[in-house]
């Protein structure tokens, strides 16, 4: 029979595991693991289809966490390098110019790459970019924690920019 002093001790041994419990239960940043990639999601992507040079994906991000993300690099294993661009009017013409400081998708928010606007810009391809065929992509985001997609090539004719480098003086490279 449990005496009163070992039934306060279990009393207060389960007052302090309440809380545990709760606290294991919320979630502090809208995501599971906690990093920028698991609270994003991709969605409508595509990538204009090229036969050499460059090329850009499009996509909308949608943050599902409590706190920004901020996408600062991307790879494909169709690109020698691939930038985060910004579509710029300059001087009456539209020009594509890295996106200084990366592309930030709001807490419980969206950001939608699209053509005229920013994109995920592909240089130096690897090959050409034929429509209907599948493309990987992998974004890395600023805490370190990547998000792989895969997008559909399509057919594009518009928006024909002009390219300025980052280490351009247009840009202020």
């Amino acid at each position: 029979m449990p005496t009163p002093t070992s039934r306060a001790a279990g009393f207060a041994a389960a007052a302090l595991a309440v809380p545990m419990l709760l606290a294991g239960c919320s979630s502090d940043s809208g995501s599971t693991a906690g990093s920028q990639a698991d609270a994003v999601e991709i969605s409508d992507q595509w990538i204009k289809a090229a036969d050499s040079g460059m090329s850009a994906a499009f996509a909308t991000f949608t943050n599902n966490g409590d706190r920004e993300a901020r996408i600062v690099d991307a790879t494909s294993p169709a690109a020698g390098r691939m930038e985060i661009h910004e579509t710029v009017d300059a001087n009456g013409a539209k020009t594509m110019r890295p996106k200084a400081g990366g592309l930030v998708v709001p807490a419980h928010g969206s950001v939608a790459l699209k053509a005229g606007s920013d994109h995920l810009m592909f240089l130096d391809l690897e090959g050409p970019l034929r429509t209907g065929a599948q493309t990987p992509v992998t974004v890395k985001f600023a805490d370190g924690s990547v998000r792989a997609f895969t997008a559909q090539v399509r057919d594009f004719p518009g928006n024909k920019e002009n390219y300025v480098p980052a280490d351009s003086p247009a840009h202020g490279g």
